[in-house]
């Protein structure tokens, strides 16, 4: 018999490669003709092992999903950073690897973020997304998530919107 494990984690020093290689796959899946290529590519680019071992070192809320010491996603969270919006937390960024996803893990990965966030004092939080990204639209909506607010985005030359998910 053969047993994986598959856990929601903080993410620790050793996981920051594995945290950029989720990155790096989720981002392209995600965001392959939505954002201009050489825009993606840099934005990838920027978030290597170096930046991410930076973020756990420093102590940003960030969770993994482990799967047998593979990490197929993650989550990180904290503050709101906009005070003109009255939600105390955040969801910075959720993304799963594609060979990970379909499988309920975004959804653990938000749910454990929510909980930490509510232990934290912030009950109700924001997460934004790409307009254009009709799975990640489709998945806050279907968490509940309110569009409360329309922003806009540049990527070198272009411009995208973006909504913001409120939850209570």
């Amino acid at each position: 018999m053969i047993e994986s494990v598959i856990s929601i984690r903080n993410a620790r020093e050793g996981d920051a490669a594995g945290i950029a290689a989720a990155h790096d796959a989720a981002w392209r899946d995600a965001y392959r003709g939505l954002i201009p290529g050489r825009e993606l590519e840099r934005l990838i680019a920027r978030r290597g092992p170096r930046w991410w071992h930076s973020a756990i070192v420093r102590g940003s809320r960030l969770l993994v999903l482990d799967f047998d010491e593979t990490i197929g996603g993650y989550v990180s969270y904290g503050r709101n950073r906009v005070p003109s919006l009255r939600y105390g937390g955040e969801i910075f960024e959720l993304y799963v690897a594609p060979e990970f996803q379909g499988a309920g893990f975004g959804r653990r990965l938000f749910e454990t973020a929510r909980q930490d966030l509510a232990d934290y004092g912030y009950s109700s939080f924001l997460v934004w997304a790409l307009a254009d990204n009709e799975r990640a639209v489709a998945f806050y909506q279907h968490l509940g998530g309110r569009n409360v607010r329309q922003a806009n985005e540049r990527f070198g030359s272009e411009i995208r919107a973006r909504h913001a998910f409120a939850f209570e």
